[in-house]
């Protein structure tokens, strides 16, 4: 893994098109103080939506040829159907949207879950031939140019989770990855989470005005009891994301013949140990021939804030992925580990059993879309490479068999920049 300065990132190959990206979202005028646009009282300002005003749209399946619109609102009784077709085409097909409970409340989750449709094609869709038009991308089957997509985690509903939200909008990813703690609903306030995809709906749609669409894994604070519960413990957020998670809640999405993100769950419902981490290994064994392979899971092996304990006996935090995670993580070469939970910034050395080597696995994030801590200790985390307490989320551009992880503050301004390069195609040397 490289580190790569500012002055440097402008010069290569990959950044004019990072940094364009990154470069829309400096401050313009004092509308966008602290990366967020604001309204006559210094409030954020949450744009009027047509249509559903918690409509978002994710994957159940290839991103490449699937797309699910979903939304929550009141049961109307009526039956839905929402058109589609490509954005250049009048070949305007139906979908049939289905209904069922959203925990909690007497609302219901409209869904409509779409197939067989072409890679790397703009789509456009209406609830109604007189409703207004949405727009989406499937994934290219091949990623022949720059692709890029936005990872973070621990958003929540306030002014620096909408700010986060208006600056990863403005970098035209093809998706967004909150890697656990999305509402902090905490399994039972149906109505945070709520107001969470409102805001979602508001602000994540892209400078060409297409919607972005939302993977997630779960988190503590999905879940009330926050770790080892059933299933019904998480329902809001599976009320939603079990167009996904149908049985398990992890599970891996490969992206075209190029791109695998694997989705994991540190201990909230699905047990680490036994048959995720069994799974896990297949699943990574399997995609060798990947030229990126990613993984994402909420806490962290590697903790910025929280105590880590690599040399004592008494477990500390991710000691459990540490066991029996990372030996995999390190033994099958993944190229980048995004994990969250402790509200910083961080970017690991890469590590191979807790240690730095030029040959091992970083770890990228902490949790700080929209929640913050202060630093704490850094100076005793000798595999941290660079922390710091600011709101961020990372962009990732993907190029051949390069990396390029942006880490970008709320303000807009860039908190670091590193490469990572295709591990299983190398060879030590």
């Amino acid at each position: 893994m490289n580190v790569v300065d500012r002055r440097q990132f402008l010069g290569l190959t990959l950044s004019a098109a990072a940094f364009s990206a990154a470069s829309n979202l400096l401050p313009f005028d004092d509308r966008y103080a602290h990366g967020k646009v604001l309204g006559a009282d210094g409030m954020p300002v949450s744009p009027q939506v047509e249509g559903p005003e918690t409509m978002f749209l994710t994957w159940p399946g290839d991103p490449t040829s699937t797309i699910c619109i979903q939304w929550v609102d009141q049961d109307h009784g009526n039956e839905l159907e929402i058109a589609y077709s490509p954005l250049e085409s009048d070949n305007w097909q139906i979908a049939k949207v289905t209904t069922k409970p959203f925990p909690m409340t007497k609302d219901k989750v409209y869904r409509a879950s779409i197939s067989s449709l072409q890679p790397g094609t703009e789509y456009r869709f209406r609830m109604g031939a007189d409703a207004p038009t949405f727009r989406f991308r499937t994934m290219p089957k091949k990623l022949t140019d720059t692709f890029h997509f936005v990872s973070g985690g621990d958003a929540g509903t306030g002014s620096h989770a909408i700010g986060t939200n208006q600056l990863a909008a403005r970098q035209e990813p093809y998706f967004a990855l909150l890697a656990g703690d999305l509402a902090y609903d905490n399994g039972k306030s149906p109505r945070t989470f709520i107001k969470f995809l409102k805001n979602y709906r508001a602000h994540m749609v892209d400078p060409q005005g297409r919607l972005i669409p939302l993977l997630a894994c779960p988190g503590n604070h999905e879940v009330d009891g926050a770790y080892k519960q059933p299933r019904e413990k998480a329902g809001s957020y599976l009320s939603v994301f079990d167009c996904f998670f149908p049985d398990t809640t992890y599970g891996v999405y490969d992206i075209g013949d190029d791109f695998s993100l694997v989705l994991l769950d540190t201990d909230h419902i699905s047990p680490i140990e036994g048959e995720q981490t069994s799974w896990l290994e297949k699943t990574l064994a399997a995609r060798q021939d990947k030229k990126h392979l990613f993984v994402a899971n909420h806490v962290p092996a590697y903790p910025s804030y929280r105590a880590a304990n690599i040399d004592s006996d008494k477990p500390g935090t991710g000691a459990a992925q540490r066991k029996l995670w990372c030996p995999l993580f390190e033994r099958y070469n993944v190229d980048v580990v995004l994990e969250h939970h402790d509200h910083l910034f961080k970017r690991s050395h890469p590590l191979t059993d807790g240690r730095k080597d030029k040959y091992g696995v970083p770890y990228l994030g902490d949790g700080s879309w929209g929640m913050l801590r202060p630093l704490k200790e850094p100076e005793l985390r000798p595999y941290l490479a660079k922390v710091s307490s600011s709101y961020h989320m990372t962009a990732h551009h993907l190029e051949g068999d390069e990396r390029f992880h942006i880490a970008l503050e709320e303000n807009g301004r860039i908190a670091d920049v590193c490469m990572t390069r295709n591990k299983r195609a190398a060879r030590r040397g």
